[in-house]
């Protein structure tokens, strides 16, 4: 394979990541838009850069194409400016400067108008560079002085980076330095008249990969926080919506049990203690809970809720395997459902079973009913709602899922999943 070959293959297989990262880069959703539109802008610079590297390649030794040399040379050098005085922006924005009132930028912005100024004369004279008529490119006697402002502008950069190290998320300051070094190396061996088109090329793609890596970080990190925060909220409305009539309910039967049965009423004083406990804990918790802790919750709930029903609420528990962790609030407002859907003075007395079993690979819960059951057609109703809520948090917390079917000869079968 010959040099130039190479030359093609580099510059093409850069060009189309550099297109790729643009693409994810429009698609992927941010909470952030400044950070959204910057590298938007960043990678868009970064394929038109690469294309005119790679229409470089075709026309460079073709005589007859020095006026089309002549323009692709100025966008080359002005093209792999513009992201330097950009990531100054970066920076400070990522620290929680303001640019306007930075010493830093100001400089930078400076150092790139002079830049940009020689570049123009570049194109009347002949001391910074030229392209001969036959398209031959010339570097002249004070070719440094037009490249000297951009490494300026890297080197305050690279200081910039390494003085705010405390400032940077780790992750951010090892990006930045991958993003600023490669380059860097890279500009000043060719500025020191080595022909290294492919160094900068490969410096230029290691650069966009570094950008690239913080947008994923970025958004990954956003995503993951949104994740919990929905989580934390969804938990947060389905303790915030205890019924009313339950807190009612439970308060009159201690009343009346104080006179008539005190021990009975010490223990379900006690019992709803812990289940109002539990419900405030859980608020709290943004990580999972141990399985033992929410059967202690729905234990609680469910002995409070058989002082109202009495004969007509009957529970059955079978937990041989408790050695696992679930998200908070995923057992008892199934068992919650089950009683406030399935009690009707027209049925027979409500049976609850929960079970717990373990496979090969995961932990089930079970959670039966001989209530009357809901369909799935009813996707607005409120158990939907709520079983709905826990699925997403199953999910999301741990990689679980919940299942929801008809139980035979009546009612309804909930099944949790644990990995």
């Amino acid at each position: 394979m010959s040099l130039e070959q190479i030359y093609f293959f580099v510059c093409g297989a850069v060009l189309v990541l550099t297109m790729l990262t643009l693409w994810i880069a429009v698609i992927m959703p941010s909470p952030n838009q400044w950070n959204k539109r910057f590298f938007i802008t960043l990678f868009a610079i970064f394929v038109l850069c690469m294309f005119a590297l790679f229409v470089d390649l075709l026309i460079y030794t073709d005589p007859s194409m020095a006026v089309a040399e002549r323009i692709t040379a100025y966008f080359e050098y002005l093209l792999l400016s513009i992201p330097m005085p950009m990531f100054t922006a970066y920076l400070l924005r990522t620290c929680g400067e303001d640019r306007r009132e930075s010493s830093l930028f100001r400089t930078v912005i400076v150092l790139w108008g002079v830049f940009f100024l020689l570049l123009a004369i570049a194109q009347f004279t002949t001391f910074l560079y030229y392209v001969t008529p036959d398209n031959r490119y010339i570097r002249g006697p004070w070719h440094w002085l037009l490249v000297a402002p951009i490494f300026a502008v890297m080197f305050l950069n690279l200081a910039g980076v390494i003085q705010r190290r405390d400032k940077l998320p780790g992750k951010y300051f090892v990006a930045f330095l991958i993003h600023l070094l490669p380059l860097q190396i890279a500009l000043l061996v060719n500025a020191m008249g080595i022909e290294t088109l492919v160094i900068v090329v490969l410096g230029l793609c290691i650069s966009t990969l570094a950008m690239f890596a913080i947008i994923l970080y970025d958004q990954i990190e956003s995503y993951v926080g949104q994740q919990r925060e929905i989580a934390h909220q969804r938990a947060s409305i389905m303790v915030l919506q205890m019924r009313p009539h339950f807190i009612y309910n439970a308060m009159m039967s201690i009343y009346y049990l104080c006179a008539k049965d005190p021990k009975k009423a010490q223990q379900v004083t006690l019992d709803f203690t812990t289940y109002l406990r539990k419900n405030f804990t859980a608020i709290a918790s943004e990580d999972t809970v141990p399985f033992s802790d929410e059967l202690e919750h729905t234990r609680a709930y469910l002995a409070v809720e058989q002082v109202q029903f009495e004969d007509s609420l009957c529970v059955e528990y079978d937990t041989p395997h408790k050695n696992f962790r679930l998200p908070p609030l995923t057992l008892q407002p199934i068992v919650e459902n089950a009683v406030k859907h399935g009690m009707d003075p027209e049925y027979a007395p409500l049976h609850i079973s929960i079970r717990t079993r373990e496979t090969d690979s995961n932990i089930e819960i079970i959670v039966e009913d001989t209530g009357p059951g809901f369909t799935p057609a009813d996707d607005d109703c409120e158990p939907h709602i709520a079983l709905a809520n826990i699925k997403n948090r199953l999910e999301m917390m741990c990689g679980g899922k919940l299942t929801i079917k008809p139980r035979e000869g009546g009612g309804t079968v909930v099944s949790v999943i644990i990995p």
